[in-house]
C-alpha cells in the first residue's frame, strides 16, 4: 500500500535527493515507484542525473589560485560585513557616539 496518498505536482530538488538517495541505498526502484506514483522510467531519469551532477563535481579541478584567493576575499568581506552590522547594532542601542577623554 502507499504510505504517501498525495501527489506532488513538482518535485523540489531536496525531495528528488531524497528519492534517488533511497534507490542508491538498495531500495527497488519499483517499491519506490509505486509508493510515492511517480513513473519508473522518471526516477531511472533522476537517478542518472543525480550520478551524472557528481562525476562531474568530481571532474572539476581547482588548479587556479585566483579562485582560492577569491573565496578567501569572499569570506573576509562576509565577517567584515557582519562585523559591521553588529557594530551598527550596538550604535542603535547605546546613541550617538559621544567622545570621552581620558583623565
Amino acid at each position: 500500500m502507499p504510505q504517501n496518498t498525495t501527489k506532488v505536482k513538482r518535485w523540489s530538488a531536496k525531495k528528488k535527493l531524497e528519492v534517488v538517495l533511497r534507490l542508491l541505498s538498495g531500495e527497488t526502484v519499483d517499491d519506490v515507484s509505486r509508493e510515492i506514483g511517480i513513473e519508473i522510467s522518471k526516477l531511472d531519469e533522476w537517478k542518472r542525473e543525480a550520478i551524472d551532477g557528481i562525476e562531474a563535481r568530481f571532474k572539476v579541478r581547482n588548479t587556479d589560485p585566483r579562485g582560492a584567493e577569491l573565496c578567501r576575499a569572499k569570506q573576509q568581506i562576509g565577517e567584515l560585513s557582519m562585523e559591521n552590522e553588529l557594530l551598527r547594532e550596538r550604535i542603535k542601542k547605546q546613541g550617538p557616539l559621544v567622545l570621552v577623554r581620558s583623565k
